[in-house]
């Protein structure tokens, strides 16, 4: 995948070493995938997109740099997109962001006027980060290469290192270094003589009313998915392939893939030999109904042993989703047949309402239906009042289930957290808890929930919008998107084409989630499609069983230890906590404490393979670079 990057001096900061210092920072944008890279440079600006052949546009003229890293279209055509764009910068300003479609992320620097605009596609699936100081703007889709500028400081960011034990990721637009931002899905950053201005070019426009769908609309949802797919795969059909995991986006995609072509999709599955984790079964019934020819591994203990240091290494900045070990394995069986691109079905559930938790949030919140009077005088007295006999079960659920219901959305979606369970003073050390503010991280997702409720949005869409932010661009996105760079190929996502994004967010409420049906919409559309047991199957995904292995392996339960025993002397987690988290809980739950071991031993390890990082991770306390409040 690989990226861009890149800066616009400030006036009295032109350098004679433009192109060499570009080739720099677009080095570690390639160290991984190693794919062609074009540069340029003026006398204060430079820009550098490292991509495969068809994902990498670049226009330089008197002056005006436009380069573009992804596949986006200009007015349907995705030829020559760069220069075409750049008489619609200079004639519409930000306004020419409208006019891309499709995965990107885009530097205009224009020397002449000291102005400069940097933008990202409506779903995020290409990230970009900036930076903007005294000697100009600089920019990148990787730290990385941000970091490889000379003019660019790599000081850690507490906070975020917080926000990583409290998500399992760094929510944007915060990122892991101090002073670095990062866009949001649909934003642009404008900077006009050292001014930065930031807002959104697009956003994602809910329709409220009644259901009205019917067959018409089902057979327009096909139609578009399959426009979707067929983009997707572009002209590269016969080395492009599909991740199949067995559930209904990645089927649905395989079986578009053969309707598309004329011919089976080349399809690659990842199972675990651990009961409870595996679902090959599924991929396979899907693999078999589509005809796709059909390629599977299973990941063992020692396949995850061995990945872990290049997982950690590949991503810019701390990241603790599991998944991303077989997601790697997959990619790297689909580059081993042949495959340079991998279609993938993420986005799906974010869209159409495919998460489990979207029924249980609205369970949850019928208790609110409930009179008042009859919860306040009867119902929790009756549970809640302290028993002299042995307790009730069912009893005992009704409490768990109130207690939950209880919490104001978004704070109940984080009841199960880890970091809030053991509470944030029983893991951290007190000179840590010091430089951070524990309600930021929590406060990242109410200020992303409670944006949009001048809209008065329905709960099963305003869910949705939270995850299309934090589920999707945060974490799932980043996921594939780097396990396949460190594969060595490319990904694509048809359902975050942006027809689709329009087509799903304009579907009625009742059309995502009717009572505690999931997706009901999109399960009539393909039920001439898939088989009814993939259709109505619960999601499940890559979840790897490390708290499981950790038990039964002395190889990975030792490697995971001595990361612990490194990080316990970065004074960030408590020695008490690490030796009862390697002791008593995870002997008590192992799957469930496991993630924790994870968790940290994912930061270990990043901060022991990023050195620019770890040097700054015995806690940074100077403040973050102050941007423009307008930004």
């Amino acid at each position: 995948m690989s990226g861009i990057c890149g800066w616009l001096a400030a006036q009295d900061n032109t350098a004679p070493d433009n192109e060499r210092l570009v080739a720099t920072m677009a080095e570690a944008l390639v160290r991984f995938d190693r794919v062609p890279v074009q540069l340029r440079s003026g006398d204060g600006s430079a820009v550098a997109v490292a991509a495969c052949v068809g994902a990498s546009h670049v226009y330089q003229k008197e002056g005006l740099l436009v380069a573009i890293w992804g596949r986006p279209e200009l007015d349907g055509s995705s030829l020559e997109v760069a220069r075409r764009l750049a008489p619609l910068w200079l004639s519409r300003g930000v306004a020419a962001c409208v006019c891309l479609s499709g995965p990107f992320a885009l530097a205009i620097l224009d020397e002449f006027s000291g102005t400069a605009l940097l933008a990202v596609d409506r779903a995020g699936q290409h990230p970009l980060t900036y930076l903007q100081h005294a000697q100009g703007l600089f920019f990148a889709s990787s730290h990385d290469a941000m970091l490889a500028h000379p003019a660019v400081r790599g000081t850690l960011d507490p906070q975020a290192l917080y926000n990583y034990l409290y998500f399992h990721m760094v929510p944007g637009p915060a990122t892991a270094y101090l002073g670095q931002q990062r866009l949001l899905p649909g934003e642009y950053l404008h900077v006009q003589q050292g001014k930065l201005c930031k807002g959104q070019y697009w956003d994602l426009s809910f329709r409220e009313a009644p259901r009205t769908s019917g067959a018409a609309q089902e057979q327009e949802f096909l139609r578009i998915l399959r426009l979707s797919v067929q983009r997707s795969l572009g002209s590269e059909v016969d080395t492009t392939g599909a991740f199949l995991s067995g559930g209904t986006d990645s089927s649905s995609i395989a079986a578009l893939i053969g309707k598309v072509t004329g011919q089976p999709a080349r399809t690659y599955s990842i199972g675990f030999d651990v009961p409870g984790y595996d679902e090959m079964a599924y991929a396979r019934l899907a693999a078999r109904h589509t005809g796709s020819i059909h390629h599977e591994r299973y990941v063992t203990a020692d396949d995850v042993l061995a990945a872990i240091p290049h997982i950690a290494a590949v991503f810019d900045q701390p990241f603790g989703n599991a998944s991303a070990i077989p997601a790697f394995y997959c990619a790297q069986m689909a580059r081993e047949d042949g495959v340079t691109r991998l279609l993938g079905g993420d986005g799906g559930d974010e869209l159409f309402g495919g998460n489990e938790r979207y029924a249980r949030q609205a369970l949850l919140s019928r208790y609110d239906s409930v009179p008042a009077m009859l919860r306040q005088a009867i119902i929790e007295p009756l549970l809640f009042r302290p028993h002299n006999k042995r307790p009730w079960q069912l009893a005992n659920k009704l409490r768990r289930y109130i207690e939950q219901a209880s919490l104001p959305l978004p704070a109940r979606l984080e009841s199960y957290n880890l970091l809030q369970r053991y509470g944030h003073r029983t893991v951290l050390e007190d000179d840590f808890i010091d430089t951070i503010d524990p309600g930021v991280a929590p406060g990242c997702l109410n200020g992303a929930y409670w944006q949009r409720q001048d809209l008065k949005l329905s709960q099963i869409n305003q869910l949705l919008a939270l995850d299309m932010r934090f589920t999707l661009a945060d974490n799932d996105l980043p996921k594939v998107r780097k396990a396949c760079e460190l594969a060595g190929l490319e990904v694509a996502f048809p359902f975050l084409h942006d027809e689709m994004v329009a087509f799903a967010a304009g579907l009625a409420p009742g059309d995502k989630l009717d009572g505690m049906q999931l997706r009901p919409f999109f399960k009539r559309a393909l039920a001439g499609t898939l088989p009814p047991a993939i259709l109505h199957k619960k999601k499940h995904g890559f979840g790897l069983p490390f708290g499981l292995w950790l038990h039964s392996h002395a190889g990975l339960r030792d490697f995971a230890f001595d990361n612990l025993g490194q990080l316990r002397r970065r004074g960030i987690v408590r020695p008490a906590f690490l030796d009862d988290l390697q002791g008593r809980l995870l002997q008590e739950h192992p799957a469930y404490h496991g993630t924790m071991v994870w968790i940290l031993m994912m930061l270990e390890q990043w901060l022991s393979l990023h050195p620019v990082a770890a040097s700054s991770a015995a806690i940074a306390t100077e403040t973050s670079i102050a941007l423009d409040p307008t930004a």
